[in-house]
């Protein structure tokens, strides 16, 4: 128990890997794994108030809206950018299945929050309402994103592995810069996993690598893909800088995360002075 308590969020990886891969004898993969090793752990280490603190980042609704187009949009204009890069190489205009009536976009997008069997939600629920604010809680938004890039990356394997998902290697590449996005919008969005939900549904909405056939024009997809979120994710590191450098701070569940970013060796505190950090 004390060695959980000391690395919960390693052990916590450790066991989401050994529950959604457990089904692999299956030809499967167990995504509600990661979730469920995230209830044990916090209930382990933190009890109730930890699951409840976990519960309340996944329904925070209360942020700006700015933060709601942000996670729909950021997510469509990869995907779009990288399907018009293709079809200038010379691939044909794929035929989307989304847009074939008007509400195939949103609903897809809604079945994806909700539906506890895709990954989604279980990986919302996990990596961004418990992992990543108890990873920075001890380190920098930064040193904390870098971990958790390579213990998502990590439990995402099978995917890459599995011909029946029909991934391939390459596609790490996006799985570990999406984990950047997804970080600097917790980190804006008030600490809302709700929010960063919403940005993974969207961004699982329409599969790319489905798109074309095998082929010349379905690995130019992929790498394109993988290029264009690679491309955010160092443009998010640039040009923000201030967020992944900050100190680390515990996530307050009441207070909107943007109003924490303060110089390294200074914490606001509640009545606008300045104090040392803990």
């Amino acid at each position: 128990m004390s060695l959980i308590r000391r690395h919960p969020v390693l052990t916590f990886f450790v066991l989401a890997c050994a529950l959604s891969w457990a089904a692999i004898p299956w030809q499967s993969f167990f995504a509600p794994g990661v979730l469920v090793a995230a209830l044990i752990v916090v209930s382990l280490t933190e009890g109730v108030a930890g699951l409840k603190a976990m519960g309340s980042r996944l329904i925070r609704w209360r942020v700006s809206w700015v933060w709601y187009v942000l996670a729909l949009a950021v997510p469509l204009a990869v995907t779009f950018v990288s399907i018009g890069l293709n079809t200038a190489f010379g691939a044909p205009v794929p035929d989307i299945a989304e847009f074939r009536v008007w509400y195939g976009l949103p609903m897809a997008i809604a079945i994806n929050i909700v539906n506890p069997i895709n990954a989604q939600l279980p990986e919302e629920a996990s990596f961004r309402g418990w992992a990543q604010p108890t990873l920075q809680t001890t380190r920098r938004p930064l040193a904390a994103t870098v971990l958790m890039a390579i213990g998502v990356t990590i439990w995402h394997i099978p995917f890459f592995l599995m011909p029946q998902f029909g991934s391939s290697p390459i596609e790490a590449l996006p799985t570990m810069a999406v984990t950047f996005w997804y970080a600097w919008l917790f980190n804006h969005a008030s600490g809302s996993a709700l929010l960063t939900l919403i940005a993974h549904a969207t961004n699982g909405t329409i599969e790319t690598s489905t798109l074309w056939q095998a082929g010349a024009d379905a690995t130019r997809i992929t790498w394109l893909y993988s290029l264009v979120w690679c491309l955010v994710a160092i443009a998010l590191l640039v040009f923000d800088r201030r967020l992944w450098t900050r100190p680390p701070v515990p996530v307050d569940d009441q207070t909107n995360l943007e109003h924490v970013s303060a110089p390294v060796d200074e914490v606001p505190t509640t009545d606008g002075s300045q104090a040392k950090p803990r």
